[in-house]
């Protein structure tokens, strides 16, 4: 007998002896330099677009330290309940609380509640690193046990609320609240502190920006669980369920933006250097110019790409002053962040014929001067004209409208090529540019941003303009960080001889060269097609008298595309995005809207043609239209008390599930149908909207080709934020 009690004190003892060496160990190796590591320097970036809408967020969000006086009482109330509801009853160790998460764990047949409390997160987020190991869980412990010895229990929870992560780059309740809800932590409401709580246990998860669902979910056990801890009534949790929580950036930020957004920091990091803290950038960008740019893209390389063994694309669009209106750096951002609006240098073709036509409009030619198109060798070079042949003596403005290379050539030759390379860099190019004949002809590589700015020049009438992506920028505290000088003012610029003649002669590329695919009745247009040797690289820049936009098409590999000019599918993408962004343009800026109904023509007001809604008269005395509430036949086609009603601009396609999602968002609602004006054709509303625009920017299904330009756009938007059938394009 007092064998087995030798046997079962030594036991003990060495049991004892082995936890005080763990315990020694744990404290002996407890990391120096802390657990949670955050740039001192780096700045979270919140991205508001034009018109002040936030529409992406990046980089790591702090915000600023709460101290008491800041703490709303329901947040707190709101962390305790869902982290650690005997918060104030413990000493930093719950051993009621880790039994009775051992019990549940042990009853659900894995880890379903965790046992450490808010002391212990804290301690592990300051001293520890993410390691999970039974000698990092004492570690933690003894540092719990040591905090609560040296705070009160206000300063742990305050602690803990600056420390913690919310997700999406938020560290610290006061920056999760501004990137979530664009307020300070003591301006929460109920719900939106609830929202908060419940997701320091798996925010990566939870962020409402990529889970607003699961966000939702977990708030609401938030608020059931402050009920049971008294923290509640029921009618206040009822209460707080109701109210709106609303973000302040969109649950996913438009993919189609990110090139912008990569252009944008680094135009930070130029302005500020290396300034610390959060920041808000008002940026030039028109996010409805966007999603235009890149459903038009879209739309034109599933019709066309293959066919013409194209696989990418490029659009820039700069307003008067060079604002970036709207930017497509590739076709898809998650396969390759290259920006090929910004970065790729590719030759320019015919593009560079402006600069020498320019330097000779200076020299004293005029558009009437008369040129020969004839056989021409410049030292070894011998250029050849794309149809190969010759057509003797033509004007100036001919040769520049039918893009003829040998006058180029013979031009650059006389002005001198040093000539054209200084009147390419005063515009704005700021590539290498050999100094070679064939330079009159594209062969320097160069960025479509900075074409565009050049082409951007001479519709502006300056010597040069200034791309810029950013407005303004402010901190934490809305104080202006920076402001774009002259923010708010148009660029006036007095056109002189050569820069009047060089509009006219870009015109007349429109109106009877290889620019014709860019027409857009109505409107004043000047550009210049441009194709590079064995069709590589086909280009488009063109303007109105408020909007530059550059158009790139190729391919990644320079492998040659099927006989595409500049001409073709450039100008295609061309005119169907500036023929539906000018109206949206003339909205956002009443200088615009006079300029487009009166500079163009002076004395004749012209307007983009619009699309009519309603029937003339006649008409609609023939056929009064339907009301009522209807039954869906298929995507296009309604039943409305026995009539046959086919909606405007909407394929009839028969998918079953789309159908029944339209039937069952028009069940027991009053659907008012009128004439189009195109024959057996519908407009019809549904609670004063549009419902062909309803279904197409909801993705419900593919416009028709001849729909109107705002169901067009309707379905760009849908395609460039890939809802519904374009989800998996």
């Amino acid at each position: 007998m007092k064998l087995r009690w030798k046997y079962l004190a030594a036991s003990l003892a060495l049991a004892l002896a082995l936890l005080v060496m763990v315990v020694l160990y744990s404290l002996a190796t407890l990391p120096v330099a802390g657990g949670l590591q955050v740039e001192a320097t780096q700045s979270a970036l919140t991205f508001e677009g034009a018109q002040g809408e936030v529409f992406a967020a990046r980089g790591v969000f702090k915000g600023d330290k709460l101290t008491a006086a800041d703490l709303p009482p329901h947040l707190a109330q709101a962390i305790v309940a869902i982290e650690d509801r005997r918060f104030y009853q413990h000493i930093g160790v719950d051993f009621r609380g880790i039994m009775r998460a051992g019990w549940r764990n042990t009853q659900a047949g894995g880890t379903r509640e965790g046992g450490s409390t808010i002391t212990q997160q804290l301690a592990r987020l300051m001293f520890l690193s993410p390691e999970r190991s039974f000698r990092r869980k004492v570690q933690e412990a003894l540092l719990a046990l040591w905090l609560e010895s040296q705070l009160t229990k206000e300063d742990i929870l305050l602690r803990y609320l600056n420390t913690a992560y919310f997700g999406a780059g938020a560290y610290g309740v006061d920056a999760a609240a501004r990137r979530y809800f664009g307020k300070k932590a003591g301006e929460l409401s109920l719900a939106e502190s609830a929202m908060l709580a419940g997701l320091v246990r798996a925010p990566s998860q939870l962020a409402p920006t990529r889970n607003f669902g699961g966000a939702k979910e977990r708030q609401e056990t938030v608020l059931q669980t402050m009920v049971e801890t008294k923290a509640l009534t029921e009618a206040e949790a009822e209460t707080a369920r109701a109210q709106p929580v609303n973000l302040r950036t969109p649950p996913e930020t438009p993919p189609g933006t990110n090139y912008f957004i990569d252009m944008v920091a680094g135009d930070v990091r130029r302005l500020l250097g290396s300034a610390s803290g959060d920041l808000t950038l008002r940026t030039t960008l028109n996010l409805e110019l966007q999603r235009l740019a890149e459903g038009v893209i879209e739309r034109r390389f599933e019709a066309e790409g293959a066919k013409k063994n194209v696989s990418q694309a490029a659009l820039v669009a700069l307003g008067r002053d060079g604002a970036v209106l709207a930017m497509v750096g590739g076709r898809n951002y998650e396969a390759s962040q290259f920006n090929r609006a910004t970065q790729a240098k590719r030759q320019a073709g015919s593009l560079f014929k402006l600069f020498v036509y320019l330097t000779a409009l200076q020299r004293g030619y005029t558009p009437q001067s008369v040129v020969v198109d004839k056989p021409t060798q410049i030292g070894e070079w011998e250029p050849q004209n794309y149809s190969g042949r010759f057509r003797g003596s033509m004007t100036l403005r001919n040769a520049f409208a039918q893009s003829v290379n040998t006058i180029a050539a013979q031009l650059g030759d006389e002005v001198g090529t040093a000539a054209v390379i200084d009147t390419a860099k005063r515009m704005g190019v700021q590539s290498t540019l050999p100094a070679v004949p064939s330079l009159a002809l594209g062969s320097a590589e160069v960025t479509l941003l900075e074409m565009t700015r050049a082409f951007g020049a001479v519709a502006a009438g300056v010597q040069s303009i200034e791309p810029y992506s950013v407005r303004s920028i402010a901190g934490n505290s809305q104080q202006a960080l920076y402001t774009k000088p002259g923010d708010g003012k148009e660029v006036t610029g007095q056109l002189g001889a050569s820069r009047a003649m060089m509009s006219d002669l870009l015109q007349s590329v429109v109106n009877e060269g290889t620019g014709k695919a860019a027409r857009i009745p109505n409107v004043l247009v000047g550009g210049k097609t441009g194709t590079t040797q064995e069709y590589r690289d086909a280009w488009f820049i063109g303007f109105t008298p408020d909007i530059v936009v550059g158009v790139w098409v190729g391919n990644d590999d320079n492998t040659p595309t099927n006989r595409v000019t500049g001409g073709d599918l450039p100008a295609s993408i061309w005119r169907d995005f500036v023929g539906r962004a000018l109206p949206a343009v003339s909205r956002t800026s009443p200088q615009v809207a006079r300029r487009n109904t009166d500079a163009l023509n002076p004395g004749n007001a012209l307007t983009p043609a619009s699309p009519a809604v309603n029937p003339p008269p006649g008409e609609a005395a023939a056929d009064a239209g339907a009301r009522g509430s209807p039954e869906v036949v298929d995507l296009a086609t309604l039943a409305i008390r026995g009539r046959r009603i086919q909606l405007q601009g909407i394929l009839g396609e028969d998918d079953r599930r789309a159908v029944r999602a339209l039937a069952r968002f028009l069940r027991r609602r009053e659907v008012i149908c009128e004439p189009s004006g195109m024959p057996d054709r519908y407009r019809c509303n549904v609670d004063g909207q549009d419902l062909s625009r309803i279904i197409l920017s909801n993705g419900g299904a593919r416009a028709t080709p001849d729909a109107p330009a705002e169901l067009l756009a309707a379905e760009d938007e849908a395609r460039s934020a890939r809802v519904g059938i374009w989800r998996n394009m």
